[in-house]
């Protein structure tokens, strides 16, 4: 996203967020039942407003206090956040035993469980914008990166989207512009954002689309898997994406999306290394590029006929432009490899 606490920008601020037979309206401050508004305490429906911000993650009760009371009040915070809590849930018709809505962990806070809905649109083109490393730490870096570029990679292989590429996309990372501005810019329907947190060999990529002119917030969902599984994780956000749009998907795209296979996660790790330093295309960095390239061909040194035609499709022999000088043409070959392994494009 484009800096900030995540509380403050992965937010419904404006437009209607819908789920189930209900729907927060942002701009009204008003929650209604199927069409139907409800009586709702300010307090009550500051707390859903803050629990939709962050589908599927946990929101401590220190955050809610934190945001929905002053520091400057005087109050029983628990008693404050317990009874808001229940009038939520009488409004919702959910149960803290059963929930569908709201969902409790003892000590800790609450996550809002609900699948965010939207109403059909059909869109044609947006923009994918760089995600939030939600680690914080520099090193980092080329994995949010890393995942932003795959994700364009895939969407952009269906036929009726038009995905803005990572070079324009990357302009934008950590720039704090309305979506709405930014989405002129670029000339795009929709806009996507979100973040990116990898611990160990686990890696969870929280994503929302946004309708650009309105600035609405359509859908949003979290996603977690293993570091191998990451291929499935990228192919299953941008089904549910263009789900979402109301693209058509050709039985080939849709089956290029399934097609889907295990990564080895220390090469896949080398192989996004690689091209974080292969883009900063000075002389330092290209050294770094090739090494890593290495490594992850030779961690993971498998689907060798695959990668063979993927070699001999970028070959000077086969009228394509070679690097200048043996640094660029190593890597070329390597990346190449590595690229139509793990993303299925020839470069």
């Amino acid at each position: 996203m484009r800096g900030g606490a995540l509380l403050e920008e992965f937010r419904p601020s404006h437009g209607t967020v819908r789920f189930g037979i209900f729907e927060l309206d942002a701009d009204a401050g008003e929650l209604r039942k199927q069409g139907t508004r409800m009586k709702l305490q300010e307090q009550p429906l500051q707390m859903l407003q803050v629990l939709l911000q962050r589908p599927g993650e946990v929101v401590t009760r220190e955050e809610l206090q934190q945001k929905i009371w002053p520091s400057d009040t005087f109050v029983d915070f628990d008693h404050g956040i317990n009874n808001a809590i229940k009038r939520l849930r009488e409004a919702l018709g959910d149960a803290a035993e059963t929930p569908h809505y709201i969902e409790t962990l003892p000590r800790r806070g609450y996550r809002f469980i609900g699948k965010i809905e939207c109403e059909a649109l059909r869109m044609r083109s947006l923009a994918v914008l760089p995600l939030e490393n939600l680690s914080h730490d520099p090193q980092q870096e080329y994995f949010a990166e890393g995942l932003t570029e795959a994700l364009i990679t895939t969407l952009a292989k269906i036929g009726e989207l038009r995905v803005i590429s990572r070079t324009s996309a990357m302009l934008y990372k950590g720039v704090r512009k309305p979506l709405r501005e930014i989405a002129k810019e670029l000339e795009v329907d929709a806009i996507v954002e979100g973040t990116v947190l990898r611990v160990g060999h686990r890696v969870r990529i929280t994503a929302q689309l946004i309708d650009a002119a309105k600035e609405t917030h359509l859908w949003a969902e979290s996603y977690e898997r293993h570091l191998r599984d990451v291929l499935h994780l990228q192919a299953e956000v941008a089904e549910a994406i263009a789900s979402q749009v109301h693209v058509k998907l050709t039985p080939q795209e849709r089956a290029h999306l399934a097609q889907t296979h295990p990564v080895h996660p220390e090469a896949y790790e080398a192989y996004l290394k690689g091209r974080y330093h292969w883009l900063r295309r000075s002389s330092e960095e290209l050294p770094k590029a090739v090494q890593y390239f290495e490594r992850a061909i030779e961690l993971d040194p498998t689907s060798r006929l695959r990668q063979s035609q993927a070699i001999g499709a970028a070959s000077p022999r086969n009228g394509s432009r070679p690097c200048r000088g043996s640094l660029f043409i190593r890597m070329g070959y390597r990346m190449v490899r590595l690229r139509f392994l793990y993303c299925g494009k020839r470069i």
